[in-house]
């Protein structure tokens, strides 16, 4: 059975790989879809550790690219988990590209996965809870509690029902949009 809570060390993860020719997108830097790919699964170790079995991915919120990355680039994805709930868990995952020959290091992206725990049965379970041992950590939670509260939001907002409006209301709304109709 799992322990009632863990501290955020207990899961902490770092994955550092190596980036190679065949990660490389037509314009020469590492396909954004590699990155996705690392971050979902240290994010899948990260959860994993602190649930104690098997997790998946429902949602990923904020993924921007910040700095492209090289091939020869030694990528390092630093995973924690920064928020739990009952069943999931918000994985907050810092990567950054350093460059061997010269030593300087690129903060590429920060991201957020949220992951949920799944039993035997493939039904939700329930995850410990966090010891907030720091500030940091203790701002994180408060953090991830906001960014769980906003992705319910925007979830609500895209299954709004917009059949009430006329035609005539969406094109007066698009009027200073990129189109024409």
């Amino acid at each position: 059975m799992n322990p009632v809570f863990k501290t955020i060390s207990e899961s902490q993860t770092v994955l550092t790989e190596l980036m190679i020719p065949s990660y490389a997108n037509f314009g020469g830097k590492i396909h954004g879809g590699i990155l996705l790919s690392l971050m979902d699964k240290v994010a899948y170790v990260t959860a994993s550790k602190h649930y104690g079995g098997y997790c998946v991915t429902v949602a990923v919120e904020g993924v921007e690219f910040m700095h492209p990355v090289e091939v020869g680039q030694l990528v390092s994805l630093k995973a924690s988990i920064n928020y739990v709930g009952k069943s999931s868990m918000i994985v907050g995952i810092r990567v950054e590209a350093l460059q061997p020959k010269t030593g300087e290091v690129f903060h590429t992206n920060s991201s957020y996965f949220t992951m949920v725990a799944k039993n035997d049965d493939h039904q939700t379970d329930r995850v410990p809870g966090l010891i907030l041992q720091t500030e940091t950590e203790i701002r994180r939670f408060y953090e991830g509690m906001h960014l769980k509260h906003m992705a319910k939001q925007k979830r609500e907002m895209l299954k709004s029902d917009f059949s009430s409006l006329t035609l005539e209301d969406i094109c007066a709304h698009l009027l200073d949009e990129n189109c024409k109709f």
